[in-house]
């Protein structure tokens, strides 16, 4: 009792305000508390650490990616505090998925990321579902937004939520503004043949205790970011190769029709020069002939005769001059083509040497990601030998 009461100069004994004898509800509602502060203290550990290794790794993540794994797990933990029990047939049912529903009702964006939740056909339970919704959030790079326009009513959560659930107090906003980060991280992930529905969300907190050991694998993973990096951009220099060559081949098609249009062109022309000449020869004829027969004739019909000859050797200097530029643009064209060909044929053979090369390179990944298992392996026995 005395530790209960304090003496004061003004007045008698009062109770002292830091004291350690609470009801029930105080305790629980101190537990909730603490569960809250754990929550959002492994939230800003697990975005953290993502943020951090994703940048240092540099490359688009997947869902083998183990920080990420993690991250997931926290979310999921941080979803299903506090929710209200539900009655079923088996027992109480507690999921996150009727929340994360709401959202489409909030963010119209959101429609097509429940849309496609629903449509796997591998997802059987609700807990499934709302696992698959966080990664796909993810990879749309909405999660933050879709979090806050959540729990920003209240109103909504409190029919899925108890009153002093982490989505219900201001821990929810803290981590909805820290999943703002996770705009940086490029994911992709294949849910396809994943098993959502069965997974068992642990928290793994040895990934957020640094030790001196972490640093053993530090050199192989070093090793493994190199040759991921030179794996990665001899693909990006392949895919570039190939679409020069894709664009080469089209040119190559065009100057093919270009070719075959010239030479009909060409043969058109020749027709006609052939046809002019045979004119030209029936009129030199005619015309030796008048002047022969109209040698004493009037000057008036020489002079119109021999118009129409000039005109006839014009008309024949034309079509002449338009054969040999027909047949210049197409020695133009023939040289073009030729060069194309030899520049596809370099290509191609640049593309083999390049996908030797990355044969290589995934065979020297195998080999890096062997040598990191092993390394592991002898961690794990030392650490329990150390034990």
């Amino acid at each position: 009792a005395c530790s209960r009461l304090r003496v004061t100069d003004t007045g008698p004994f009062q109770p002292c305000p830091d004291s350690f004898f609470w009801n029930g509800e105080q305790h629980a509602n101190y537990l909730v508390a603490n569960e809250r502060m754990n929550l959002n203290n492994m939230a800003k550990l697990s975005i953290k650490g993502l943020i951090e290794s994703a940048l240092n790794l540099g490359r688009t993540l997947d869902s083998d990616y183990a920080p990420l794994q993690q991250f997931f797990v926290v979310m999921e933990h941080c979803l299903k505090h506090g929710l209200k029990a539900k009655k079923a047939f088996l027992g109480q049912n507690k999921s996150f998925w009727g929340p994360l529903e709401l959202v489409e009702k909030l963010v119209p964006e959101a429609a097509e990321i429940t849309a496609s939740v629903k449509d796997l056909p591998g997802l059987k339970t609700p807990v499934g579902r709302g696992r698959a919704w966080l990664r796909l959030a993810l990879m749309q790079k909405k999660l933050s937004e879709y979090m806050k326009a959540l729990i920003n009513k209240k109103e909504l959560l409190s029919e899925f939520y108890e009153p002093n659930a982490l989505m219900m107090e201001e821990e929810g906003a803290i981590i909805a503004g820290l999943l703002v980060g996770l705009n940086v991280i490029d994911a992709n992930f294949c849910m396809k043949g994943e098993d959502l529905d069965s997974q068992v969300g642990v928290i793994d907190f040895s990934m957020y205790l640094k030790d001196g050991n972490s640093s053993k694998g530090s050199e192989g993973d070093g090793q493994i970011t190199a040759i991921l990096d030179q794996k990665n951009y001899v693909e990006e220099l392949n895919r570039h190769l190939n679409a020069t060559v894709n664009n080469l081949q089209a040119k190559v098609d065009a100057l093919e029709k270009s070719n075959t249009k010239l030479t009909e062109e060409l043969a058109v022309a020749n027709n006609r020069i052939i046809t002019l000449q045979e004119e030209m020869e029936r009129v030199k004829e005619e015309s030796s002939y008048i002047l022969e027969s109209n040698r004493k004739g009037p000057k008036q019909d020489r002079t119109s005769e021999g118009q129409a000859l000039s005109e006839a050797r014009k008309h024949l200097k034309e079509e002449t001059q338009l054969r040999l530029d027909v047949e210049k643009e197409l020695e133009i064209q023939i040289s073009m083509r030729q060069e194309m060909e030899l520049a596809i044929k370099m290509l191609e053979k640049d593309v083999c040497e390049k996908q030797d090369a990355l044969v290589s390179l995934r065979q020297q990944l195998d080999d890096l990601r062997a040598l990191k298992h092993e390394l592991a392996f002898k961690l794990q026995s030392s650490d329990l030998g150390v034990k």
